[in-house]
């Protein structure tokens, strides 16, 4: 019942006048009024900012952090934390393609929209990174490889907190989400990049144009808390053994070994 009640308030409440009309209000210069209520309620390091002045409330949500604030500590054949957020799960994807996060399964071949570009995961291992409004929102590469494919799927989102979750419709594989798929450098293996749209502000941005990716550069955005998830091909990849869910997590850090 409780899931029945919470789906149909999403749906109620999930709509394209509602998404364009915060979308509109957060670029608006009629936003900057709750910038600092914004900044205090979060409680946000605005030390690291390169900015802190900003003319929106989305440009405080999108804003860059100083050259230093994130250094990259993964080092060869490690993978970088490509964003600041909670890793939400992590483990071993099963043999039929498929992970369950909060009680939920979830097919890859949906989420990638291909069987084929799934089957390359199959029994390897993924991992869900959620970013809430309070975090830094930029996206960062977590290899250094070649970006082989690059596309959206999905339209409408839904939330992708605990509670979207635990009682949403499969968020991570039917939200508007972009999909990029890197060849590594350090071990040859793909990785798949899934940058999931949240509730309301539905935008993702891509800001890298070049295929060739460094380690740790910038890639894209969200303009509102959302989620990425990376999947890795069988024995291609071992999560560093002090990782738990539920942790904090920050752009740089070491989540674990390419191989």
């Amino acid at each position: 019942m409780k899931q029945g009640f919470y789906r149909m308030f999403i749906e109620l409440t999930n709509n394209r006048a509602t998404s364009g009309f915060l979308r509109k209000f957060s670029t608006s210069r009629l936003s900057k009024v709750l910038i600092k209520p914004y900044i205090n309620a979060f409680k946000l390091n605005m030390e690291e900012s390169k900015n802190t002045s900003f003319p929106t409330l989305h440009a405080l949500f999108t804003r860059e952090l100083k050259n230093d604030a994130r250094p990259i500590y993964a080092g060869e054949n490690e993978l970088a934390c490509p964003v600041d957020g909670v890793l939400e799960s992590h483990g071993k994807i099963e043999k039929d393609i498929q992970f369950i996060v909060k009680g939920k399964t979830y097919s890859i071949i949906e989420m990638l929209g291909s069987k084929e570009m799934a089957d390359k995961y199959n029994e390897g291992y993924y991992m869900v990174l959620y970013l809430s409004p309070s975090h830094y929102h930029r996206i960062h590469s977590p290899i250094a490889g070649e970006v082989i494919s690059q596309f959206e799927l999905g339209a409408k989102s839904y939330p992708v907190n605990k509670a979207g979750l635990t009682y949403g419709k499969d968020p991570l594989s039917k939200n508007y989400r972009v999909v990029s798929e890197v060849k590594s450098s350090e071990n040859g293996k793909h990785v798949a990049m899934i940058k999931v749209g949240a509730m309301f502000v539905n935008t993702i941005v891509v800001t890298a144009k070049e295929k060739r990716l460094n380690k740790g550069s910038e890639v894209g955005y969200f303009s509102f808390g959302s989620t990425v998830v990376l999947l890795f091909e069988a024995d291609s990849f071992t999560a560093n053994n002090k990782l738990k869910s539920g942790q904090p997590i920050k752009v740089g850090e070491n989540l674990g070994k390419l191989h």
